[in-house]
């Protein structure tokens, strides 16, 4: 039936009369995505090609572009030189206690706005989305002093509570939206053979959300993966830094008071960012359409 259709439709096509206009138009829009791919690449590619360069050919002018012979020990020596295999660990257990947070919370409130009829909704909701108007900066100092006053500074408790609370209204709304598009028939039918609320969330509505939830882990692994300025903020003791941390720290060394080493420092930021890339890679189907049917409301 389907091949049936689709046979159909590209009969169709191949009937329809062709407009030079839109070929034009067509054309046009391709040769924008790729000028715009091609911005965003280079400076990935220049990543790549200085984390394999020596340090001379770094700073050679003119600049090597095609560096020769390829250095591949400054991945192993930018590892190294600080403990970066301990800053993994503290990384991987912010990660990982953040994911677990906000899809639980993120899910919860945003269940309790789309499936569940109570007063004051609405207006709360708004007031919710209302915060996304708020620079991180605006909070960050009474952040800071409530976090202070209970003694949570340079411990991981700032980065990974506040999580727990939903705290993000951009993943309230994504789930939200994405919850309104599953039919109410579903929780009608539920209802009628005794379901609870829970039992409605995890049995009916998760399962069906798999698109909007994997958004959230890409959005949240990303966020915390990359976060900088909360653990340069909370975390003051070496033994608790992450990975954007250690990147800061290289930046700054100098072995032998000489220059930054620009190619081992590539080589480590390069390494650093290759979860993030895998992880889209892996889930860009699910993230894609989780974003595209977020925006449609039943």
């Amino acid at each position: 039936m389907r091949a049936t259709i689709a046979a159909e439709r590209r009969a169709l096509r191949a009937a329809r009369p062709r407009n030079p206009a839109r070929a034009w138009v067509h054309a046009g829009r391709i040769l924008l995505l790729v000028v715009g791919a091609a911005g965003f690449l280079v400076p990935f590619l220049w990543m790549v090609d200085t984390a394999l360069k020596t340090t001379a050919q770094t700073f050679h002018i003119p600049p090597v572009f095609l560096p020769h012979p390829l250095i591949l020990s400054n991945f192993t020596k930018g590892w190294t030189v600080l403990p970066f295999s301990h800053y993994l660990v503290n990384t991987v257990f912010l990660v990982c206690v953040n994911l677990v947070g906000t899809l639980v919370s993120s899910t919860l409130v945003a269940f309790s706005f789309s499936r569940l009829r109570w007063r004051g909704r609405d207006t709360l909701f708004f007031l919710v989305l209302s915060t996304l108007m708020l620079p991180y900066v605006v909070t960050l100092v009474p952040s800071f002093i409530i976090f202070h006053w209970l003694h949570w500074v340079n411990t991981f408790l700032p980065l990974t509570v506040p999580s727990f609370f939903a705290t993000n209204p951009f993943n309230i709304f994504l789930l939200r939206q994405y919850f309104l598009t599953i039919p109410r028939e579903l929780d009608e039918a539920a209802r009628l053979d005794g379901a609870s609320s829970i039992w409605l969330l995890t049995r009916v509505i998760v399962p069906l959300s798999s698109p909007a939830l994997g958004a959230v882990v890409i959005f949240s692994f990303t966020a915390t993966w990359n976060d900088f300025v909360g653990p340069l903020i909370y975390l003051g003791k070496p033994a608790l830094y992450t990975l954007a941390l250690g990147l800061q720290q290289l930046q700054g060394y100098s072995p032998g008071g000489l220059v930054t080493p620009w190619n081992t420092l590539m080589a480590v930021a390069l390494l650093v960012m290759l979860p993030c890339i895998v992880l889209f890679f892996l889930a860009q189907r699910q993230f894609i359409q989780g974003i595209n049917l977020s925006g449609v409301e039943r």
